[in-house]
């Protein structure tokens, strides 16, 4: 009897000491502050893109910052001005054009304002041939934006696959420029195609990147200004940045003021923008200088 009394009373205390199991929840012990060092968190920033449409994206600590302060950008008759705390300009406008915008009087451009411009000399067709083309209105800008005093520059549309491609293209670009007065940059244009596919589709980070290399290599080697074209989303999500600092950049941004947290030397700040001389709408740019 005392046997089973004994069994009856071990069971009584179990079924006790789990009353409530169910809704018991385990506390974690506290988190040590050498842990809590341990654990970094990834800064981020916020931008939107020309359709309205926000992104979050880590904030890079191995890429240069930009140092510009927008409460020195005024607009003036239209057009934005950087400005020191004196009221000095510390900035230029240009515009960039392409067969698109057909012939441009490029003294009207001059006498609206407009001291550089960045001329579109050629492309890479998107299809599997990838075949060079001289843009047609090329040679007509050039020589007719540099007669009018203003700087030019040149930029081409890359649909490089290969660096090999790339370094082609950089070469194409130098045959072309030669024998032109070219004060500004040799501009490397890669950007996502809409609403059609492209032979670059498919290319990763890294290759992109290799490309762009590639090619400002190419063209510091003859001796000249490589820079690098790109809007937020291409910056932030498919270029390694962190690999293209020594290369300025012409940076696209329809936003009032630039959202780019990184450093760069001009802002396309619209696409549909009005200039004397240039029929319909213009791409126009401000070229930033260090306060």
């Amino acid at each position: 009897m005392k046997k089973y009394t004994a069994l009856f009373l071990m069971l009584t205390l179990m079924l006790a000491g789990c009353t409530g199991c169910e809704k018991s929840e385990k506390v974690p012990a506290p988190e040590t502050e050498e842990k809590k060092e341990d654990v970094e968190e990834t800064e981020t920033y916020t931008f939107v893109d020309v359709l309205g449409e926000s992104y979050v994206a880590e904030l890079r600590e191995d890429v240069p910052a930009c140092t510009y302060d927008y409460e020195y950008l005024t607009w003036e008759n239209g057009y934005p001005y950087y400005k020191d705390e004196d009221g000095k300009v510390l900035s230029e406008l240009g515009v960039d054009v392409s067969k698109y915008q057909e012939a441009v009087d490029w003294n009207q451009v001059r006498e609206a304002g407009m001291s550089f411009a960045i001329v579109r000399l050629g492309f890479r067709g998107y299809g599997e041939e990838g075949k060079l083309v001289l843009d047609e209105y090329y040679e007509q800008n050039v020589q007719a934006a540099a007669a009018a005093g203003l700087k030019v520059g040149v930029y081409f549309f890359s649909q490089a696959v290969t660096e090999e491609e790339a370094r082609e293209e950089a070469q194409f670009v130098l045959e072309h420029t030669a024998g032109y007065t070219i004060e500004g940059p040799i501009v490397f244009d890669t950007e996502e195609i809409k609403d059609d596919t492209a032979r670059t589709d498919n290319l990763t980070r890294e290759e992109i990147t290799r490309h762009c290399i590639a090619f400002c290599e190419a063209v510091e080697e003859a001796g000249r200004e490589p820079m690098i074209y790109a809007n937020m989303k291409w910056m932030a999500f498919t270029l390694e940045l962190e690999k293209l600092t020594k290369y300025d950049k012409w940076y696209a941004d329809y936003e009032a003021a630039p959202q780019c947290p990184y450093e760069f030397t001009i802002w396309q700040y619209t696409e549909s923008g009005t200039v004397p001389g240039i029929q319909g709408n213009a791409d126009i740019n401000v070229w930033f200088h260090t306060l």
